[in-house]
């Protein structure tokens, strides 16, 4: 009898190197009760859907975990489809820092980029 072999799915997200130390620095000074670092997409801004990111103190069942190397990263569960195949990275310049989405599943974008539409 041959065993059946499981593919690991990738994850939703990609987080480039830059992101996952951004987790890591949020992580060395994350409040006692943060688990880790979660993403959703809550309904708000000009186009319908932002990304947030905040610390979360407990997992929720249908969240995806992605393990970094400075701690445990989530992707809200009801937010994966709209976020499937993104890269998620973190970009610093002079005048701003933010973490920044290359989303395939975005149609639209409103014109400041703080939300889309799938």
């Amino acid at each position: 009898m041959t065993e059946a072999k499981t593919r690991e799915r990738p994850a939703a997200v990609v987080l480039t190197p830059a992101a996952e130390q951004r987790v890591a620095d949020l992580m060395a000074k994350a409040p006692d009760d943060a688990i880790g670092v979660k993403l959703s997409t809550p309904r708000r801004g000009c186009s319908g859907l932002a990304y947030s990111v905040d610390y979360v103190s407990e997992e929720q069942a249908f969240d995806e975990k992605i393990a970094t190397p400075g701690g445990i990263f989530y992707i809200d569960g009801a937010s994966v489809l709209y976020l499937v195949g993104s890269v998620m990275d973190w970009v610093e310049d002079d005048f701003s820092a933010g973490f920044v989405f290359e989303n395939p599943n975005a149609k639209g974008a409103c014109g400041c980029g703080e939300s889309f539409m799938v």
